[in-house]
């Protein structure tokens, strides 16, 4: 389960700053390589600040491993990826912020976005990897 921050019970208690370690399955839909899946559930670390204009930030890692074949060669291959996670949460956002309504931020599309970016082009077994970092 996600959960989502309280900016104005936070507020409220002058709570300004907490911490957020959970994990989710992420939705097979968000990976577009073929023959590929995730091989955990994605781990999110997160820590979070309340500001005195109602925005929120949030910033850290999320982390998830894939398995599947190898896009060159078909092999098994298998990658751990840690991505860093941050972005700014306003009840009325402008560029590059995301919106939250009645005083609670949902990190639901902030986690998509993040596991999005975090995702690699295509998966390498070893040998291809080795091969690819050796040809460049």
């Amino acid at each position: 389960m996600i959960p989502r921050i309280d900016v104005r019970g936070c507020s409220a208690r002058k709570n300004f700053t907490g911490k957020l370690d959970f994990s989710f399955d992420a939705d097979e839909n968000w990976l577009d390589i073929p023959y590929v899946e995730f091989a955990s559930s994605v781990k999110a670390a997160l820590a979070y600040e309340i500001f005195s204009d109602e925005k929120a930030e949030v910033t850290g890692t999320v982390s998830f491993a894939l398995k599947g074949l190898c896009s060159r060669c078909l092999a098994t291959a298998e990658e751990e990826i840690v991505f860093p996670a941050e972005g700014v949460f306003s009840p009325s956002p402008e560029d590059e912020e995301y919106g939250y309504a009645n005083g609670y931020v949902d990190l639901r599309e902030f986690l998509r976005d993040t596991v999005l970016f975090a995702l690699p082009q295509r998966l390498l077994c070893k040998a291809c990897a080795e091969d690819e970092t050796e040809n460049e």
